[in-house]
């Protein structure tokens, strides 16, 4: 596994128009960034413009290109299976209508084979005669069955690829992945001319991708290929981290039961200690039989939250805690497939208490509130890259770790890039953090974050709210917040600067990111600490120039003293 738990490949493609006057077909493989991968995977299509139609090679690109496109737009808390599916659906009906209804068109039609590589396994999508493939220990198997006629003489004619029904059927199957796997497409141009022995004989030798994939369509010439022939072979480097959750079909299966008791025990969990009874969840410590490190489970509320809106909360939650590698992010903790009996999410123990809890004492001085503030924006940014709005931030969100940790929790309302929201009345939020937009509707973003970060740190050096709102709230109020300065005399100027600027009640007035808060954060506090070797003795240790003074004038005085005697 790769230090980062994704998964490592390795891709080759090779392609040739044989003699046929043009090459109708299309063969793509989509890495993306390494966000992208974790969370959608990596895409391989083939696609195969169906001979004596017009508009193949137009067919087959598009079909390849949107499905990529509308792949990686789908929610991934479906799964690849559904999310595949789906993006072929509306270019399927487009292609279909535009084969009956333009001239240039008429009957175009395109074979469909794409891979998608997420975690451990590999999820083909399938439909027509182009095939995939999978070559383990010497063993080549066919992962696709054609859709062709079985009658004699009619082998070559498709009764399913996408454009020639209005929906368009297509196969799926998932296959677990190891390292040192290799997945081979192919468009019938190959596997048509070259038998399975001959593949596997060049699967074996074991080459670069790229030398293999080319020596398979160079084969195909030399058995006498009469078609396009096209192949695209994936070597599996590592395989990346178990990727259940991002599945999400265990999860859509479990029932959401009244919230339990301390004492009860669930699938195992002992339920120790009752950590948090919110409005819409229930924490406990617990313990996993002998295990010597509690853990903490999270139970909705059906009462008060929706089915949907819990299953979406808890979704959101337990696949951001797995994807989000940061040292200031909470996390979540896998469950062994099957164990659950209902709806909850399981969580590391981190022990200390809340920024909420904290600032129930007293107000941070400059410089340890920098350092918190700093780490707490660390944790904002590490969402923000990849996509993610916390939606939540909160000094009850944030647990001050008793080893000097700090981690940013609570993440069933975050908002990722597209993916279905919470229905109007469980928008999520709360006052006093909400920035002014998000009272006229907007659903929240990396700006809306920040306001509520500005808010944050606004309460970690005064112990107050900037305008004063906590439950209730004006929108006029939002306007001007009182200055830090007000509450804190001792704040520096680029500090409170800082602070007001992630408050502005316009957006874009606020910094472009929380990066740049940072940079700001750090900055100013490096310039503003004082040199150790610039202060004076009363500076540093008044007690001891206050002593040095009395024994200066003690000795002064029995001078004197001894002077006048003698005289």
């Amino acid at each position: 596994m790769s230090d980062d738990g994704r998964l490592q490949i390795a891709a080759g493609f090779a392609t040739s128009r044989g003699p046929r006057a043009d090459n109708q077909d299309f063969g793509a493989v989509h890495l993306g960034s390494p966000s992208e991968q974790r969370i959608h995977g990596i895409v391989a299509v083939v696609a195969d413009g169906v001979s004596g139609s017009k508009g193949g090679r137009i067919a087959s690109e598009l079909a390849a290109r949107s499905f990529i496109d509308g792949y990686l737009s789908k929610s991934p808390l479906g799964g690849i299976a559904a999310a595949g599916v789906a993006s072929l659906m509306g270019f399927n009906r487009w292609l279909h209508a535009r084969g009956k209804a333009d001239p240039a068109m008429t009957g175009a039609a395109t074979t469909f084979t794409a891979l998608v590589l997420r975690g451990r396994e590999a999820v083909a999508l399938h439909v027509g005669d182009s095939r995939a493939w999978h070559f383990r220990d010497g063993v080549l198997t066919r992962l696709t069955e054609d859709h062709t006629l079985s009658q004699p003489g009619l082998s070559h004619v498709l009764y399913r690829a996408v454009g020639i029904e209005p929906d368009v059927r297509l196969d799926v199957r998932t296959m677990p992945l190891r390292d040192h796997d290799r997945l081979l497409l192919t468009t019938d141009g190959v596997h048509g001319v070259v038998p399975e022995d001959e593949l596997t004989r060049l699967l074996a030798r074991r080459a670069s991708s790229d030398t293999d994939a080319q020596a398979i369509v160079d084969q195909a010439g030399i058995n006498g290929a009469t078609d396009n022939a096209t192949a695209v072979v994936i070597d599996v480097v590592r395989i990346g981290a178990v990727d259940r959750d991002a599945i999400g079909a265990e999860a859509e299966g479990l029932p959401i039961l009244p919230p339990p008791e301390v004492g009860d025990n669930v699938d195992g969990y002992a339920l120790e200690r009752l950590l948090s009874d919110g409005r819409y969840t229930r924490l406990f410590r617990a313990r996993d039989g002998d295990a010597t490190q509690p853990v903490v489970l999270k139970f909705p509320k059906p009462a008060l939250l929706s089915e949907r809106g819990a299953r979406a909360a808890f979704l959101r939650e337990s696949f951001i805690g797995r994807r989000i590698d940061s040292p200031f992010v909470g996390k979540t903790l896998e469950i062994e497939p099957g164990r659950q009996s209902r709806l909850y999410i399981a969580q590391p123990l981190y022990v200390g208490e809340t920024l909420h809890a904290r600032l129930a004492h007293e107000p941070f001085d400059i410089a340890e509130g920098v350092d918190v503030a700093i780490r707490l924006c660390r944790a904002v940014v590490a969402l923000h890259r990849q996509g993610i709005t916390h939606r939540d931030i909160k000094p009850d969100n944030v647990i001050l770790e008793k080893n000097g940790g700090l981690k940013l929790i609570d993440l069933g309302v975050a908002r990722l890039p597209r993916i279905e929201d919470f229905a109007a009345p469980e928008a999520p939020g709360t006052f006093g953090y909400k920035a002014p937009e998000m009272f006229d509707g907007h659903a929240g973003d990396a700006l809306t974050d920040q306001y509520a970060l500005g808010v944050t740190l606004y309460r970690i050096f005064t112990g107050d709210y900037p305008c004063g709102q906590e439950e209730t709230f004006n929108r006029g109020r939002f306007e001007k917040p009182v200055r830090p300065t007000v509450h804190r005399p001792d704040m520096p100027a680029w500090l409170e600067a800082a602070l007001l600027r992630t408050l502005a009640y316009d957006p874009s007035d606020r910094f472009a990111d929380v990066e740049e808060l940072i940079h700001v954060l750090e900055s100013g506090h490096a310039v503003a600490r004082p040199m150790p070797s610039e202060l004076s003795l009363i500076e540093r240790d008044p007690v001891r120039f206050w002593q040095g003074v009395c024994v200066a004038l003690l000795i002064a005085l029995l001078v004197s003293l001894a002077t006048r005697g003698v005289g």
